[in-house]
């Protein structure tokens, strides 16, 4: 199984809603982040799509962890992500390759989430923030 390795941005607004973006010609929306380039590290990959994606500024408030699920739009492939709690220093607008954005409630059901969303990012949420 193919393997894609990125950094995943935690972002809570003070309602403690997410943060998710679906990129174009994808279903599923997501954390804003991106593969690693090669010789970046996890924390400058953070960075750099946050402000490719959402257009602004971050700031890392903690690493949460290494994770692994699957893909979300890549069909065989295992995703493996380093997740960061990060901060904004102003609200995001949608830019680079982003379709949709939009703030979810912890307890969204009628979202399409990618797997790392459902199955790391929400849970964790719910434990550490609420």
């Amino acid at each position: 199984m193919n393997v894609i390795t990125v950094a995943a941005a935690v972002i809570l607004n003070t309602q403690n809603q997410l943060l998710l973006v679906r990129k174009k010609n994808t279903q599923f929306f997501m954390q804003v982040g991106g593969k690693l380039e090669l010789n970046e590290a996890p924390e400058q990959t953070m960075i750099r799509e946050i402000s490719e994606e959402i257009s602004v500024k971050a700031e890392i408030q903690q690493f949460i962890g290494r994770f692994e699920t699957l893909a979300a739009n890549e069909a065989n492939h295992q995703l493996v992500s380093y997740v960061y709690q990060v901060s904004l220093d102003q609200p995001p607008e949608i830019d680079a390759e982003i379709a949709e954005m939009k703030w979810i409630d912890l307890d969204d059901d009628q979202t399409l989430l990618a797997p790392l969303t459902k199955e790391i990012v929400i849970p964790w949420c719910k434990e550490n923030i609420v």
